[in-house]
């Protein structure tokens, strides 16, 4: 068993920062917790600092104080309850965007998802997650947004893609994709690592890691797997 959690700390701490990890050389994981429930926020920190044991965790019970951490310091994470005191949550949302574009947030409500989903997608969450979902979900739908992906579940998966507008489902790669894209799709495909990748093609690890982003987002796939069916699907390897 405690190899297992070992395991699963270096896992985390790999995909914080797509094509860097978290070692003892590396800044540590910034997250703030947007909660007005000392309880909740008790237990969200317990389960991410014991993922991320060297990660500052910041908190803040209302609108106010998250404005003030939000201006005063830059946050790779933030878990943001909708219904807090002062300016909503969904509010709050529009001013993470525009005062830290970079940070990606996840909405842990514990409204329904088809209530408030949607909206939260379009004004720029990463990841929408109920509070009555198991603890190990916080750190599933934390991995796949620190890593460049967007969090949710499948049933809801198709209303997102219908109310965003994405048209990509019915697009080939071909036109869905850039040039560029398509060529690091292939090579993921090939089962190539973004080290490798980068090194092939002569640009950074984290240039790489942006379009293996970008082609989560534009397919909604979100493993090395998924997305070496897609291409083999259509036709882009044999």
């Amino acid at each position: 068993m405690g190899e297992s959690v070992h395991r699963e700390k270096a896992e985390v701490s790999a995909v914080s920062h797509p094509g860097r990890g978290r070692g003892e050389s590396s800044p540590p994981l910034r997250v703030l917790l947007v909660e007005d429930h000392p309880i909740v926020r008790y237990a969200l920190k317990g389960i991410l600092a014991h993922a991320y044991p060297r990660a500052v965790i910041a908190e803040a019970e209302d609108a106010r104080a998250a404005l003030e951490r939000l201006q005063g310091d830059p946050w790779d994470l933030i878990l943001l309850d909708i219904n807090i005191p002062g300016r909503g949550g969904l509010d709050l949302l529009q001013d993470v965007r525009r005062i830290r574009p970079d940070t990606r947030v996840l909405v842990v409500s514990a409204y329904p998802e088809e209530d408030f989903a949607v909206q939260a997608f379009k004004l720029g969450a990463a990841g929408y997650l109920e509070k009555s979902q198991a603890p190990e979900k916080i750190l599933e739908a934390a991995r796949k947004i620190l890593a460049g992906g967007k969090y949710v579940n499948t049933l809801l998966a198709e209303r997102l893609a219908a109310a965003l507008g994405d048209h990509h489902a019915d697009q080939s790669p071909r036109e869905a994709l850039s040039p560029r894209e398509l060529q690091v799709l292939c090579l993921i495909s090939e089962g190539r690592t973004i080290k490798a990748i980068a090194a092939e093609l002569s640009l950074s690890e984290k240039t790489i890691a942006t379009y293996r982003a970008r082609l989560a987002d534009k397919t909604g796939l979100s493993t090395n797997v998924e997305l070496a069916r897609y291409a083999f699907r259509h036709g882009l390897i044999h």
